[in-house]
């Protein structure tokens, strides 16, 4: 097997609370493939989206070691972290994160231009197109539904074709139909283009999609869910 596109080693996270610092990830240790899609599921409060934070670099480990495309993010300062998502990673989470005083066009072109994509603009407005809101370029954030903002973010994330692809309920705020599209969007951009992605889903119909499901509780990696895989 190749070497893997993500790799955990005994990852620990501690947040400070208002009673002091929360253990909120206890030790994982876990390899993502190249092309792999990786569905984390488990019960609220189990650690799904702070494991995401971790895997993109947004949160520190507090202990262990976090390696994505051969490079330790661990030991990365929080420019060459930046630089690193810029280059490799695409993130959707569930809040959208646009920048306001831009339009959806402008959002969408942002990581490109930052990456000195010449192609920028036209390749935002394809993204654009490809989540059925071409018409809605010129709109900013504000003029938009949730809905709409969520897929001006997916649009933004895809845009540059990320190697790691990282997803935190990426269909919260869509109804049925707009949310198939997008999920069909994200599976498309791994068998396209080889991206991995990880996607926190509380659906267990979206989590069948994928390759492997791994189940948290606690902090930690479920093993009596993994062993009866």
């Amino acid at each position: 097997m190749s070497d893997p596109v993500l790799s955990l080693n005994k990852v620990t996270l501690a947040l400070k609370g208002n009673a002091g610092m929360v253990e909120i990830l206890h030790g994982i240790s876990l390899d993502v493939q190249k092309g792999e899609t990786l569905g984390l599921i488990g019960p609220s409060g189990s650690g799904k989206s702070s494991l995401l934070m971790v895997m993109g670099g947004l949160e520190q480990a507090t202990g262990g070691t976090v390696a994505a495309l051969g490079r330790d993010l661990t030991a990365m300062d929080e420019d060459a972290l930046a630089r690193f998502r810029r280059d490799h990673m695409g993130v959707v989470f569930q809040s959208f994160h646009l920048i306001p005083t831009m339009t959806a066009l402008e959002n969408v072109a942002t990581p490109l231009e930052l990456a000195g994509d010449r192609d920028a603009f036209a390749k935002a407005q394809a993204e654009l197109d490809a989540v059925g809101l071409g018409h809605r370029a010129d709109h900013y954030p504000a003029q938009m539904s949730g809905g709409e903002q969520q897929r001006v973010a997916l649009a933004r994330a895809l845009a540059p074709r990320p190697d790691i692809l990282l997803a935190d309920e990426p269909t919260g705020n869509l109804d049925g139909t707009n949310g198939e599209a997008i999920i069909d969007l994200l599976f498309g951009l791994s068998e396209k283009q080889g991206a991995t992605l990880v996607m926190v889903t509380h659906s267990p119909d979206l989590a069948a999609r994928c390759d492997r499901v791994v189940r948290l509780r606690d902090g930690q990696i479920d093993t009596l869910a993994e062993a009866a895989q």
